[in-house]
């Protein structure tokens, strides 16, 4: 029987190890390149924009930016005007008055008598009607007219006038105004269908 040598032994032996370890060697490498492909495939992770990134994506786009809003114009609560205290009183006398408050009213009042009360600041809200505290113990019905700036200017509001029952037996009557804004002078006028006098007037108030 041969008997192998141990010099042919060692060296079938290395062939073999190194054939072992390229083999190894062969298999990390492969494994390595897969990892490699599979990290270079995974997505990179979401950065969260901060608020500067937003706005200057929205200038390149050219989103419009949101319209600044303008503050509603605030009503102007209007005074009573006093009936006696108008800057002017034509063909009208004053007299004290039993209606609620005291004071004073106008009285006296015909065709073609006006009050004139200057420089009224309406405001940028329009007022639309107009407040009268009237009396009158006259047979006749006359009209009392809002009219501004002018004598002449065509009235803006009115409302007819009949008996209160007494020269002081007080009512509230409303007349309804053409949309008025900005500053006037405010002319109260009188016609009635004769020169009877026909009513008395406390205080104007206009409203919203």
């Amino acid at each position: 029987m041969d008997q192998r040598t141990p010099s042919v032994y060692r060296t079938r032996s290395w062939t073999n190890r190194n054939r072992a370890l390229i083999g190894l060697g062969g298999l990390g490498l492969l494994l390595l390149g897969y990892g490699i492909g599979r990290w270079q495939d995974t997505p990179a992770p979401a950065v969260a924009a901060t608020p500067a990134a937003l706005e200057s994506a929205a200038a390149t786009t050219g989103s419009p930016s949101p319209e600044p809003t303008t503050p509603a114009p605030t009503p102007v609560k209007y005074g009573v005007l006093q009936a006696e205290s108008a800057n002017e009183l034509a063909g009208i006398q004053a007299q004290d008055t039993q209606d609620q408050g005291g004071g004073q009213n106008v009285g006296w009042i015909k065709r073609g008598d006006y009050l004139r009360f200057d420089d009224f600041v309406f405001g940028e809200v329009p007022a639309t009607k107009a407040k009268f505290r009237v009396a009158s113990e006259s047979g006749v019905s006359g009209r009392v007219q809002v009219r501004l700036d002018t004598l002449e200017s065509e009235p803006v509001g009115e409302l007819s006038v009949s008996n209160t029952g007494g020269w002081q037996k007080w009512r509230t009557d409303v007349a309804a105004l053409t949309p008025v804004t900005g500053t006037h002078t405010v002319y109260i006028t009188f016609t009635a269908p004769d020169d009877s006098e026909f009513m008395n007037v406390n205080w104007i108030q206009f409203d919203h």
